[in-house]
């Protein structure tokens, strides 16, 4: 009998675009499919990279340089590889990830400086693994701002650059997804979350075949 191999999809785009709330909902329709999915995050998903996590997303914007968070970035997805996603795909299960490396490449190396060449050097050296799907939520910056500032989870580090820097998040994203047509899609998420949650299941049962 054919071993059954797991998906390995990932949700990118700004602060507030819904990334967390669609990733739950996919996971729940692959469980009643029948299968049997992993739900992580980055940074985290895994005890050391959760831990890497807390230096990242809180405390005051300039905490750390660009280049530092690309190598606490990249240390927290190393730990996540090897302790939740590799050997959840390896057993057969699928992979739902808010966020995993082009959230590197568009926020530290677009946005934050001129660095997506170190970000790619250090990711095919450290990391060397590209989700199968990704879906970018795409929404209008003003809009996701309010509602990631709204949480007051203190987890805002990044909302806290404001609303040029979401506006730069965005148009790396859509860069992104127009150099890598293959795996990347873009999703409209300034409509209702049914309909979102609807054509992402329907990008994804296109994927499972």
């Amino acid at each position: 009998m054919a071993e059954t191999k797991g998906l390995f999809i990932s949700f990118e785009g700004i602060d507030g675009s819904g990334k967390s709330t669609q990733a739950r909902r996919l996971a729940d329709w692959l469980l009643d499919q029948g299968r049997d999915p992993v739900l992580t995050r980055e940074p985290g998903g895994a005890p050391g990279a959760e831990e890497i996590r807390r230096l990242l997303v809180e405390g005051e914007p300039e905490r750390w340089s660009p280049e530092t968070e690309i190598l606490l970035f990249t240390a927290a997805r190393r730990d996540h590889l090897e302790r939740t996603i590799r050997p959840a795909l390896e057993a057969g299960r699928d992979v739902v990830t808010d966020r995993f490396a082009d959230s590197t490449r568009v926020y530290q190396g677009a946005t934050r400086g001129d660095l997506r060449g170190l970000v790619d050097q250090i990711h095919d050296s450290a990391i060397d693994v590209e989700p199968d799907l990704t879906l970018i939520l795409d929404m209008d910056p003003a809009i996701a701002l309010q509602r990631g500032l709204a949480r007051q989870s203190g987890e805002d580090r990044f909302e806290e650059f404001g609303l040029p820097f979401q506006q730069k998040l965005r148009s790396g994203f859509l860069d992104l997804a127009s150099d890598q047509p293959d795996r990347c899609v873009v999703i409209d998420a300034n409509t209702d979350a049914d309909a979102i949650a609807s054509a992402i299941r329907d990008l994804v049962a296109g994927k499972l075949g």
